[in-house]
């Protein structure tokens, strides 16, 4: 019995069954491959030898982005003869304290929202920072960012970044 994240070997046959027994046919760069479902991001990039630098895509339907898949234990369930591919890390267009700006995906992490907004950042015992964050993607739509802490981000997505002096 397979575990989740565990792979199957790569199947080129036509016809072949999908989904039974816990299993999805699933294309990753063009190339059928066989997968234990659900699975993780991290063994998905390893079944399509995805090329470090690379991200790995959820194609969707319609006028929207392909979806980045995390290169790491977060559980991916798949859809029969879905289609994934890779590509470099897409420009995410954000907006820091009512100014666009563009950034690297898939997610961001608070030192990097709070260097967006300010230059140079404000420091010193008394000074707070605060990150609040509204129309993110469906793992994060709104909340705050601690220090420390990344989150996933999407295009349009608005932070506010304050900073208190305590004194």
């Amino acid at each position: 019995m397979q575990k989740v994240g565990e792979t199957m070997e790569t199947s080129n046959e036509a016809g072949s069954e999908g989904t039974h027994g816990g299993h999805a046919e699933i294309f990753i760069d063009q190339s059928r491959h066989r997968s234990t479902n659900p699975t993780t991001g991290e063994a998905l990039y390893r079944l399509g030898a995805v090329v470090a630098g690379l991200e790995l895509y959820r194609e969707v339907r319609g006028d929207r982005e392909d979806q980045p898949i995390p290169n790491g234990p977060e559980t991916v369930h798949l859809t029969e003869f879905e289609h994934f591919h890779s590509g470099p890390p897409k420009e995410v267009k954000i907006i820091v304290n009512a100014r666009k700006k563009e950034v690297p995906g898939p997610k961001i992490v608070f030192d990097e929202v709070v260097a967006l907004a300010f230059n140079p950042v404000p420091s010193g015992p008394n000074i707070v920072i605060t990150v609040t964050y509204r129309h993110g993607p469906q793992q994060n739509r709104e909340g705050v960012l601690s220090k420390g802490e990344s989150i996933w981000i999407k295009n349009e997505m608005v932070f506010y970044v304050k900073a208190t002096d305590r004194s």
